[in-house]
């Protein structure tokens, strides 16, 4: 009797969460869309921009001085495509 009513319960749960996640993915709106394009074009022009100082720094340094710098940015942009992606999910989430 125990497995059945966690059974159920977990069929509650597993259908309540379904039913509330469709209908938030399906209502993005336009201006959404274009948020979340400005966002994008942001996290892509720093990430260039980084990679330019990167280029500039091992051009006039040398590569070995450069290492720290460019492994810097490197976790930066990884940060930056983290905070992307939660903004995502929070946003569906919404």
């Amino acid at each position: 009797m125990k497995i059945v009513t966690q059974s159920m319960l977990m069929a509650f749960v597993v259908l309540g969460t379904v039913s509330y996640v469709i209908p938030s993915i399906a209502e993005t709106t336009a201006g959404e869309k274009v948020q979340e394009g400005a966002q994008d074009a942001g996290k892509n022009m720093k990430k260039a921009g980084r990679s330019v100082k990167d280029k500039a720094c091992e051009m006039v340094n040398g590569k070995l001085e450069c290492v720290g710098k460019k492994a810097a940015n490197k976790m930066r942009n990884a940060g930056d495509e983290v905070k992307d992606k939660a903004n995502d999910v929070q946003k569906k989430l919404d």
